[in-house]
């Protein structure tokens, strides 16, 4: 479609620029790529550090300790007593082999206290639990 102003011929512009949504999807994946290792557990721990430690790429079920024993399953916080039914809901529809619970203890709590939440786990059926541990810098 042509259309004339003062003498000059000009064509409708039918093409849709695309530029800048990709740019500002290309922020957005940024954003959020910086910002999932942080949500991914909120609950402020000093985690014990170790020689040897396992880098993870997928997103798994936390049960966390922090120093004041406040037990948190994910990010909310949960009575050690309710935590076996909680985590038999989370798990009902995983395979064994992906029934795997990472524990995050400060390095604060008593031994007593970390006992007590493997064996709610142990209660839950779960018997893969990972302790969460930080590399000790060389």
């Amino acid at each position: 479609m042509a259309f004339s102003v003062k003498g000059r011929t000009q064509t409708a512009l039918a093409e849709i620029n695309i530029t800048p949504l990709v740019d500002v999807v290309l922020v957005l994946l940024l954003i959020f790529m910086l910002t999932a290792p942080v949500l991914q557990s909120g609950v402020d721990v000093a985690i014990p550090r170790t020689r040897t430690v396992n880098q993870l790429t997928e997103v798994r079920m936390v049960v966390t300790i922090d120093k004041d024993q406040n037990v948190f399953l994910q990010d909310k916080p949960v009575n050690v007593h309710d935590l076996p039914n909680l985590l038999k809901n989370a798990t009902a529809n995983a395979t064994p082999a992906k029934r795997i619970i990472y524990l995050r203890a400060d390095e604060r709590v008593p031994f007593g206290a970390f006992a007590s939440v493997m064996d709610a786990v142990k209660q839950a059926g779960i018997t893969n639990i990972s302790i969460v541990t930080r590399p000790i810098k060389q």
